[in-house]
C-alpha cells in the first residue's frame, strides 16, 4: 500500500490496522519510505495519538524489525531495568552488577543523555577504554562471563526505533506516550526478558513533570510488557531534586563505585536506596526470592560481601575499561577543574529545588548535549549536598560545581544559586518511591 494512503488515514483520525503499521515499519527499516513521509506519519500519530491496539502493533513491529536476543545456555532468569531519566539518575551502574550478583542475567541496552537528563552510556565512557558499542555476540559473551553487559542499541536491535526516534527528536514529536512506550518497550523486549522493572520519574527534573502523565506512561508500559508475556512492574519515583549527590558523568561513576565499595556518604544514600528498591522487585519478579523481605536480605548480602562490586570490576575489564578506577575512584575527579561552592543566601529550610535548572546548567558547562552529535566533557558536574527539607544558615554550602573555565564557573554559580528556594518553614523531604504499578 502507498505511504500516502496510510498517512492520510491517520491524519484524518483513523485507526491503523496491522498491515498498515507493518508496512510503515518495513518502510522505515528497508528505506523505502522517505524521511518526509516517516515524519508526516509520526506527526499524525502525535496529533491524533494511538490507541492501545495500535500501540501494541507498532511495538511488536518495531521489536521484530530486528533480532531478539536469546540465552539458551543460561540457567539464570533474564531481567532488566529501565528509567525514563532524570538529573543524577545513575542507578543502572549499581543495579546491573547487583542484580547479576543476586543470580540474574542482565543484558542492559542503554542510551545517551540528551538535554538535562544523563545517559548511562556517557557515564560508562568516562571510564577510560570502556566500550559501549558491543556486537550482539560480544554482549552475549559478556553476560555469560560476568552476569551482565551494558551496551548501546546495536543495528540488530529494534533498528526501526533508532530511525524513528531520531526523526521524532528532530521534529519535536518525542512527548507522546504511545510512541514513548513503543520506543522503550521494543528495545527492552528485544532482550528476551523474563522480568522487567521500570523507573518512571516525575517532578520538575523529569521528562514528565506531572504525576498523572507519569502514571499513565507507567500503566501503559506495564500493560505492554504483560501483553508480551514479560513480568513487568513500574515504580513512579521522585525527581523534584537530583538523585544522590553527583550530577555529571565521571562524578556519577565515582558515586556508584563508592557506594558499591561501602564507602558512600549520606548525600549519596538515595541513589543506593532506590537501586535496592528496584533490584528487590527484580529479584521477586524473576522468582529468585518469594517476597521483598527475602529479596532485601539477598541483595544486602551481595553488597556487603563485595560480590556486586566484583561483578562490576569484572564487567569493566571485559568491556575494555581501565579497572584501576575501581581501586582508586578518586582518579575520576579532575583536580585541575575550577571548583566553586554554592551557598545559601539566607537562613531557613530548602523548600524547593529547580532540578531542571541544575541539569541544564551542568549540560551548558559541557556535561550534557543539546544535539545528539555534541561532545561531552565527562569531568565537569555538580555536587548536590542540601536536599529538600535541609535547614541552612546564610552562607552554608548547598553544593559545589566543577567547571573547565572561570567564565563557566561564574555562570554556573549564578544559575545554581537561583535553583534553590529557601523558606522559613520546614518542608518534608519527598518520598523516593511514590507509587508501584502492577
Amino acid at each position: 500500500m502507498r505511504p500516502q494512503e496510510i498517512i492520510a488515514k491517520k491524519r484524518d483520525g483513523g485507526h491503523l490496522n496491522e498491515a498498515e503499521i507493518d508496512a510503515f515499519i518495513e518502510g522505515v527499516t528497508d528505506g523505502s519510505w522517505a524521511d518526509y513521509q516517516i515524519t508526516a506519519l509520526i506527526m499524525a500519530m502525535f496529533i491524533n495519538e494511538l490507541d492501545f491496539a495500535e500501540q501494541s502493533l507498532i511495538t511488536r513491529a518495531m521489536l521484530y524489525s530486528g533480532e531478539i536476543l536469546e540465552f539458551p545456555e543460561s540457567d539464570h532468569p533474564i531481567a532488566d531495568k529501565h528509567s525514563t531519566g532524570g538529573v543524577g539518575d545513575k542507578t543502572s551502574l549499581i543495579i546491573a552488577p547487583l542484580a547479576a550478583a543476586c543470580g540474574m542475567a542482565v543484558p542492559m541496552i542503554s542510551g545517551r543523555g540528551l538535554a538535562h537528563t544523563g545517559g548511562t552510556l556517557d557515564k560508562l565512557e568516562s571510564i577510560p577504554g570502556y566500550d559501549v558499542s558491543l556486537s550482539v555476540g560480544k554482549l552475549k559473551d559478556t553476560v555469560a562471563a560476568c552476569g551482565f553487559a551494558m551496551s548501546g542499541q546495536t543495528k540488530q536491535i529494534a533498528p526501526a526505533d533508532k530511525k524513528i526516534y531520531a526523526l521524532r527528536d528532530a521534529t519535536a514529536t518525542v512527548p507522546t506516550i504511545p510512541l514513548i512506550v513503543a520506543s522503550i518497550m521494543s528495545k527492552k523486549l528485544a532482550e528476551g526478558l523474563d522480568a522487567l522493572v521500570l523507573d518512571v520519574k516525575t517532578g520538575n527534573g523529569a521528562t514528565m513533570t506531572e504525576i498523572d502523565r507519569s502514571r499513565r506512561l507507567a500503566n501503559e508500559m506495564v500493560k505492554t510488557g504483560k501483553a508480551f508475556n514479560v513480568d513487568t512492574r513500574a515504580f513512579i519515583t521522585d525527581m523534584s531534586q537530583p538523585l544522590g549527590q553527583y550530577v555529571g558523568n565521571a562524578l556519577e561513576v565515582y558515586e556508584c563505585i563508592k557506594l558499591m565499595k561501602g564507602e558512600g556518604s549520606d548525600h549519596m544514600d538515595r541513589s543506593l536506596q532506590l537501586s535496592k528498591e528496584l533490584v528487590s522487585q527484580m529479584i521477586v519478579l524473576a522468582g529468585i526470592a518469594p517476597d521483598h523481605e527475602s529479596a532485601f536480605l539477598k541483595l544486602e548480602e551481595a553488597l556487603s560481601s563485595g560480590r556486586a562490586f566484583e561483578k562490576f570490576v569484572m564487567n569493566v575489564e571485559l568491556q575494555g575499561g581501565d579497572t584501576s578506577v575501581c581501586d582508586d575512584p578518586e582518579a575520576l575527579i579532575d583536580g585541575s577543574l575550577e571548583r566553586r561552592d554554592i551557598v545559601a543566601s539566607r537562613a531557613g529550610f530548602v523548600s524547593e529545588i529547580d532540578t531542571l535548572g541544575i541539569g541544564n546548567t551542568v549540560s551548558e558547562i559541557g556535561g550534557g548535549r543539546t544535539r545528539t552529535k555534541d561532545k561531552i566533557d565527562p569531568k565537569v558536574g555538580y555536587s548536590h549536598e542540601a536536599g529538600i527539607g535541609t535547614r541552612v544558615k546564610a552562607g552554608d554550602k548547598l553544593g559545589s560545581v566543577f567547571c573547565r573555565k572561570p567564565s563557566d564557573a561564574e555562570f554556573a554559580v549564578e544559575k545554581l544559586t537561583a535553583a534553590y528556594t529557601i523558606g522559613e518553614n520546614f518542608v518534608e523531604r519527598p518520598d523516593l518511591v511514590l507509587e508501584i504499578i502492577k
